[in-house]
């Protein structure tokens, strides 16, 4: 594994930040921590990084335990490149300066740390601005700077804390194509802290849900979506409603409408997720509701739509303009149920 996590914990006083956390990752994988502030992501991200010392538990990357009841390596001899929210680069140095810092810090000569740094400008694409100094690059350009620093580190498994969070929403939307890009280049093993939920689907091979110091689920952004283990986890992650029903195999009765259920369990009382993509707006569909709240989302209305004897709204999406108070007919074509 290129990162293990047995069991990891961390409390400051008496704030348990992380709680027993257990995660492995395989070589080359691009995992994204999600969850509210406080919910301990970037605690977990120190912790690896050696920026804080574990009270319990065990921390190795690519087999070599850093962290556990009788270790703790300090940051720099981890192997591991951090890239923080603040980018963190040398404001009196020019980019190649600021890559070749920790080449030269390793040892190596200047010509041979500019050589090295050179290679990564190339691999993230800042030839052209080899010689500017960070307060002349875009808030993007920094951000890639920061990420060639972290290659020329020599790190295969690199961990950023909240990367995007200072850019303004069309420049994050173009890094992520970037980050996206440097990792198939590079093939180094990621965890990426965000509470961007939208970043983590862009850009992860699996998205860790993490509350309270835990991690409720770890799965492939798609499981995540449509297929969470949890009420909590379909509360954080989407949108969508989520209702007590009475399952019979593959239907759930809601009280006023049965639909087609999927999910582990066959039979009982069960909370069962009802996202957008399973409401059809449709005249003469068997359901009728009347929409509470309208939002114009940019290519699709997203609205919730009451219906007598539910609890709460559906969350609908509509091609065509709708606006609260419309009386509506809808089908609902699916739904997932979840244990808790």
């Amino acid at each position: 594994m290129a990162i293990e996590l047995d069991g990891v914990a961390k409390a400051f006083g008496t704030h348990a930040a992380v709680r027993g956390v257990s995660l492995a990752m395989a070589p080359g994988e691009f995992v994204a921590v999600v969850g509210a502030s406080g919910c301990g992501k970037s605690t977990l991200l120190r912790l690896i990084a050696g920026l804080e010392r574990c009270d319990a538990g065990r921390i190795a990357v690519n087999g070599r335990v850093l962290s556990d009841a009788t270790r703790h390596l300090p940051p720099e001899a981890r192997g591991v490149g951090v890239v923080f929210q603040s980018y963190a680069l040398w404001p009196h140095m020019n980019v190649t300066d600021n890559v070749a810092f920790p080449v030269q810090a390793a040892g190596q000569g200047r010509a041979a740390a500019r050589a090295a740094a050179a290679d990564h400008l190339a691999t993230v694409g800042l030839t052209e601005f080899a010689g500017r100094r960070p307060a002349d690059l875009s808030g993007g350009q920094r951000q890639r700077v920061a990420l060639a620093r972290c290659l020329a580190q020599g790190a295969d498994t690199i961990l950023m804390d909240e990367p995007l969070a200072n850019l303004d929403p069309h420049l994050r939307a173009a890094m992520e194509e970037e980050l996206a890009g440097f990792h198939a280049r590079t093939g180094a093993s990621v965890v990426y802290i965000t509470h961007d939920q939208r970043e983590a689907f862009a850009v992860a091979d699996r998205i860790a849900v993490m509350a309270d110091g835990r991690i409720l689920q770890c799965a492939p952004p798609e499981d995540i979506y449509a297929r969470p283990d949890s009420v909590a986890v379909a509360r954080f992650i989407g949108r969508g409603a989520i209702l007590r029903a009475r399952r019979s195999g593959d239907r759930a009765d809601l009280g006023p409408v049965q639909v087609p259920v999927a999910g582990p369990g066959q039979g009982g009382d069960v909370p069962v997720l009802i996202r957008p993509d399973d409401v059809v707006l449709a005249p003469g569909a068997p359901v009728a509701g009347q929409v509470m709240a309208a939002l114009y989302r940019g290519g699709a209305w997203e609205a919730r739509v009451a219906v007598a004897g539910l609890a709460e709204p559906l969350v609908v999406t509509a091609r065509t303009r709708i606006a609260a108070g419309e009386e509506v007919a809808l089908a609902i074509t699916g739904s997932w149920a979840m244990a808790g």
